[in-house]
This record gives C-alpha cells, sequence and structure tokens, in this order.
C-alpha cells in the first residue's frame, strides 16, 4: 500500500469516504483542550478539518497526493490552522514530543522490526499529551485471501497498547459499536479503541 496504491485508489472514486470526522476522534477528542494535533493518514481531511474548527492547529499527514489536493480544498475555512504534509510517516518519523494529540484512525501501520516505525508515532506525543487509536474490530475482518493482505502484518490498537511503558497510563481500550454505519461494501459495526496519555 504504497503512495501509487493510495493515488490510485483516490482517483477511482469523487469521494472515497464519507466526508464526516470519525466517531471514535470526536468521542474521545471533544473535551481535550486545543492544543497540537498530529492526523496522522489524514486521507480526505475531515478529521483535521473537525479540529482545527475546534480550536487546534493541525498537521495532517498523507501519502496521497490527491488525498492531500482533496482535503484542502475541503478545509480552506481553516488553511489557516491546518498544514497539509505528504509523508510516509512509517518511513519518516514525525517530530519527537511536538503534539498534544496524535489522532490513528484506521491508518494502516505495518510491523517492522524492533517497532520502529510505530515508537516514532508514540515519540510525538508530548507530555500530558494523548494518543489515540481506531481500528476495525480484528474479529470482523475479511479473511486474507479476500482482503489482498495479512492484517497480522499490521499493528491493532492491543498490540500498540502492549507497548506502551511506564510513561504512559491506558484511559481506554476497548472495541465497541461504530457511531457511523459501516463504510459501503464492508461489514464493521465495530471500533477497537486505545486512548493513552503520555505521563512524562
Amino acid at each position: 500500500m504504497d503512495a501509487q496504491y493510495w493515488d490510485e485508489k483516490y482517483a477511482g472514486r469523487d469521494r472515497l469516504f464519507s466526508g464526516a470526522p470519525n466517531g471514535v476522534l470526536v468521542t474521545e477528542a471533544a473535551d481535550l483542550p486545543p492544543g497540537q494535533a498530529l492526523d496522522v493518514g489524514c486521507g480526505e481531511g475531515a478529521d483535521a478539518v473537525w479540529l482545527a474548527r475546534r480550536g487546534w492547529l493541525v498537521t495532517a499527514v498523507d501519502i496521497s497526493r490527491t488525498a492531500l489536493q482533496r482535503a484542502a480544498a475541503a478545509g480552506a475555512d481553516v488553511a489557516d490552522r491546518v498544514a497539509w504534509r505528504r509523508a510516509d510517516l512509517t518511513a519518516v518519523p514525525p517530530p519527537a514530543g511536538a503534539f498534544d494529540l496524535v489522532s490513528v484512525q484506521y491508518f494502516p501501520l505495518p510491523r517492522r522490526p524492533a517497532d520502529t516505525a510505530l515508537r516514532g508515532l508514540l515519540a510525538a506525543v508530548a507530555p500530558g499529551g494523548t494518543l489515540l487509536v481506531a481500528s476495525h474490530d480484528p474479529a470482523e475482518l475479511p479473511p486474507r485471501h479476500e482482503l489482498g493482505i495479512d492484517p497480522n502484518d499490521y499493528y491493532q490498537p492491543a498490540d500498540i497498547a502492549g507497548v506502551l511503558g511506564e510513561e504512559w497510563r491506558v484511559l481506554v481500550e476497548e472495541t465497541r459499536p461504530r457511531t457511523a454505519p459501516a463504510p459501503a461494501g464492508t461489514r464493521h459495526t465495530r471500533d477497537t479503541v486505545l486512548r493513552a496519555r503520555r505521563l512524562r
């Protein structure tokens, strides 16, 4: 799933996602005071725009140029609050300790030796900041031969929770019903959610 894959996927449809912010983000971030946020795999920008309209300064990162162009157009009213960045965060980590919120919504983060890509995202959370991860319930994922990938090659929220050390406090780790209908053509009815605060 490289830049070409995602550009082609976005180019194949006028809109790939709903245009609404992810329900997990809305539920879990509504009570957070605005600060600096990193939106990992921002896609067409709904989450970043929602955060910016609530007062956050957002760095929204995606590997797809097509997605970022759409996102910038959708967020024209908050252009001064969102920096749209094309980057591969699995290869180049974000700045360490720079963000009060690192939001990872349904982002396919591949496993790497020594958890390097994951640890780069964790390091980006500032002391006192929040890590928020949402994924589809693994029990509802189609078989590997239907997906074309092995879900075990990618981190789930429980895997990430297992990597967190003593400098973290897990606030939410659960599977819950989705707040919005399943994306077209899928059978996702539940989300797995991890919310953790960095203590130091």
